[in-house]
């Protein structure tokens, strides 16, 4: 039997509506400077909760999309 969890659910329904477009996607310069600079300030010294909390869905929501990704991947080369 496969679990199937609500990760893999909705990794699924994000790469299913448009495995071409979810590839191609590439979060704004300005999203990418910010992270990069709430990375840089956490090496450097803590963050605040409201920082780190904003960090931390950053990372979140890049580890879905990487997943959405495969998995787009691999709806158009299968």
């Amino acid at each position: 039997m496969l679990t199937t969890t609500a990760l893999d659910e909705i990794v699924n329904f994000i790469a299913a509506e448009n495995p071409a477009r979810v590839l191609a996607f590439k979060a704004s310069e300005a999203t990418h400077k910010r992270v990069f600079d709430l990375i840089e300030k956490s090496k450097a010294l803590a963050l605040n909760e409201q920082e780190q909390a904003e960090l931390d869905h950053y990372l979140t929501l890049e580890h879905l999309m990487r997943l959405a990704k495969i998995k787009a991947y691999q709806m158009l080369h299968s």
